[in-house]
């Protein structure tokens, strides 16, 4: 089974291809607002050092966020392509939060900047396979009165593409799959205003 697996909600592009237990290619590109620039670039590299067309691949995995509007809605959009114009790759979406704090043990906070001291964030608990808390957007000083093993931002993580392999849910119909936003934008947010 071979997997893409794409991220552009936070400062992190991340692009991995695998073959079953096998990482053929994985990068972490930092850029912030200039992933709709390396987004295409990454998956064609990923192909081709492992030698690989994108017509190869069995299923492509998507961050579907919370993070950046627009760096969620460009990767996002490129899984929705690759299954729609390719209809035997299967399309899967994966939490941003989530594929964040995979590369990590233990209690795992996750965070991501939303501004004016708050953040999207959860922390998940890998040793009870769960969510302590939930992913919200919540006050940043709330969020680090829990208890946590590690911290992960939009700036620094590591993934492990096999956990995100094993946790991302199927899309069975990808033109439906709508970022997680967690919160309305702030033109919405004006507009009901």
């Amino acid at each position: 089974m071979r997997t893409l697996i794409i991220d552009s909600a936070t400062n992190i592009l991340y692009t991995a291809l695998c073959e079953n237990d096998l990482i053929l290619y994985e990068s972490y590109v930092n850029g912030k607002n200039d992933h709709a620039r390396a987004i295409l670039v990454e998956v064609q590299q990923a192909c081709d050092q492992a030698s690989l067309e994108l017509s190869d691949i069995d299923q492509v995995i998507v961050g579907y966020g919370p993070g950046s509007y627009t760096g969620v809605r460009m990767g996002v959009t490129v899984g929705k392509m690759i299954a729609t114009l390719k209809p035997h790759i299967k399309l899967y979406a994966i939490s941003t939060l989530y594929l964040m704090a995979s590369g990590y043990n233990g209690r795992v906070l996750a965070s991501i900047d939303a501004r004016r001291g708050n953040c999207f964030g959860c922390i998940y608990d890998f040793e009870h396979d769960k969510y302590e808390v939930s992913e919200s957007l919540v006050v940043k000083e709330d969020l680090l009165k829990n208890p946590y093993d590690s911290l992960v931002t939009e700036q620094q993580f590591k993934v492990n593409p096999h956990r995100v392999i094993t946790h991302a849910s199927l899309i069975k119909e990808p033109r439906l799959l709508v970022p997680n936003y967690l919160r309305e934008t702030e033109a919405e947010r004006n507009l009901n205003a």
